[in-house]
Formats: C-alpha cells, structure tokens, sequence
C-alpha cells in the first residue's frame, strides 16, 4: 500500500492560506477605511465651530505645510530604500508609502509596514528589506521628533530660555549621534536576530541614513507649522514670534513624538493633542489651544487622505494593490 503523497497535502492547503491573506488583506483595508472616515468625521464636527476664526492666509499656509510633510516623510524612506538595493522612482516610492501611511490609523504601529511590504512585494522588493525600511523610518521619526522636541521641555516646566539653550545644544550632539551609521546598522541587525531573521544583504550606508534624517526633519518642520499657521491667530498680543515659532514646531514634534511611543492609539489620538494643549495654552486661551490642536489633527488627517488617494490610483493602475483572486 503507497504512502500519502504529502506534496498533494500541501498544494491543497496552499490555496486555503493564499485565500485566508486575501481575506485578511481585505478586512484590514476596511478597518483602515473604517478608523481614517471616524477620525475625519470626529475632527470634522469640532473644526466646523471654529472655520470662520480662522484666516485664509492661515488656511493656505497650513494646507501646504500639510501636503508637503507626507511626501518629505516618503522621499526619506525611498532614500534607505535605495540604499538597500531597490531603488524606486518617486511615482512607485509614493505610491506605496502613501497608501500604507493609513496603517496608522488603526491601533498600533507596525500596520503601515505590513502594508507597504505587501504592495513593494508586487514590485519584486523583498518584504524583509521593506519591513526593515519601515520601521528604520519609524525609529529616525521618533528619535529626532524626541530631539526637536526638546528645546520645548522647559516651556512645559516653566523654566527660563538658558534650559531651552542647552536642551536645543544636547539634541544636536544628540541628533548626531543618532544619525551614526555605525549606531543604527547594530540596532538593525539586534531586531533581525531578535525577530530571528537573517541579516540584511549590507548596511545602510551613512549617506542614506543622512539624507533620510533631513528628510525626516524638514518633515517635522513642516508638520509643526502647520500648529503655527493656526497659532499666528489666536496667540495672546506682546507674544514673539520666536517664542511661538518655538512653542509650535518644537512642542509639535515633542508631543507627536510621545503619541508615537503610544503604540496602542491610532496615530496617537489623545496624547499628541494632549501634550500640545499644555503648551499652547502659555501663549492663549484653553479654548483657542483646543481650536489650533483639533485643526491641526484635521489638516493632517486630510493631507494623509488625499495622498493616499492618489498613490492608491497610481497603485491600482500597475496592480500593486491585493485582490481577493491574486495569488
């Protein structure tokens, strides 16, 4: 009597897994449309009180710097991208970060890799090496959002302008050495083998990892003029515009910074505007803090969306997105 052929056991078990990603790939895409429509709607019934406070030199100024911090945060991850040997043209590059960027919304940090993996996978790059990209730039975002955000510690202890001096000096030694390519290829090559995978194919050379930290950073500046563009009119008279300048783009990137080490809040709702609140509010009123903080969140809420919006037409029309029939 012949043994069970066990490579028909696995062909047929092949098509039930492929059906059960398909399926997955499918209620997280819905959970994703789900978490981005709910955070549109929420924010949408708070600013709608507050449009006609607002100028239109205030709205332009904040839509731009909105549009501009997404695609900034993107061409930073094509440059370690790059670097690891898949280089991509700015169309595919975007189009793939820019649609996985919706991850973020559900709760969680690594949802926008796991979906930028799977669209770059239909370009030929190794999910590995994307995954490894991913969340490379979540740490660069994190760690220099943390170091922008220290000159505005003191504002949240009532301390005078010399502390805000020296945190500024130590965030840029600080800031160096995180850019360190040595530094960030161990920390790489730690999370392989603590993920027990195999290393990467080379190190990230010092060049990508300089041009992904400045990308990274001029995306942070951007993100925080968006508060500033709000702030400009409802800051309390005699107040500079050093200090506000301050108190909004580095107190943006220190409270953006603690919502992403909340890695269980969607895009961390709650604490970011939180922290924020308790900055602004030692330039104005509690309310027009609350009014600059639910704008913000909506300008970029929206930037997010329509980004995404069209790299999913770019992603749909080359067949980078999944199908429930695709193998």
């Amino acid at each position: 009597m012949s043994e069970p052929d066990d490579s028909c056991a696995v062909s047929a078990a092949a098509p039930t897994r492929r059906s059960a990603f398909a399926i997955a790939r499918i209620v997280l895409a819905a959970l994703v449309l789900v978490f981005v429509a709910a955070a549109l709607a929420k924010n949408w019934s708070q600013v709608s009180t507050h449009l006609t406070e607002v100028s239109p030199t205030a709205w332009v100024l904040a839509s731009l710097a909105g549009l501009a911090a997404p695609l900034l945060t993107a061409l930073g991850w094509r440059a370690l991208l790059a670097d690891l040997g898949s280089p991509l043209h700015l169309a595919p590059a975007s189009g793939v970060f820019l649609v996985g960027q919706l991850g973020k919304y559900l709760p969680g940090s690594v949802w926008s890799v796991v979906a930028q993996a799977e669209m770059a996978a239909r370009l030929g790059i190794p999910r590995r090496r994307t995954g490894v990209v991913g969340l490379v730039a979540m740490v660069l975002a994190l760690v220099t959002g943390v170091l922008i955000g220290l000159p505005a510690v003191p504002v949240l202890l009532r301390r005078g302008a010399g502390l805000t001096v020296a945190l500024a000096g130590v965030a840029g030694v600080l800031l160096l050495l995180a850019l360190y390519p040595p530094l960030l290829n161990r920390g790489v090559a730690l999370g392989l083998r603590l993920l027990r995978r195999e290393p990467l194919e080379h190190q990230l050379g010092g060049r990508a990892i300089l041009a992904a930290g400045l990308w990274t950073l001029t995306a942070w500046a951007a993100t925080g003029a968006i508060a500033w563009a709000f702030a400009a009119d409802f800051a309390n008279p005699g107040k500079g515009a050093g200090e506000l300048a301050l108190i909004c783009v580095s107190g943006f990137c220190l409270a953006a910074a603690a919502g992403m080490a909340s890695v269980l809040l969607p895009a961390g709702v709650g604490v970011r505007e939180g922290v924020l609140i308790l900055l602004l509010v030692t330039v104005m009123p509690a309310s027009a803090a609350t009014a600059v903080v639910v704008l913000t969140r909506f300008v970029t809420v929206v930037a997010d969306v329509v980004w995404a919006g069209a790299g999913w037409l770019w992603a749909r029309a080359h067949h980078l997105l999944p199908s429930p029939s695709a193998p």
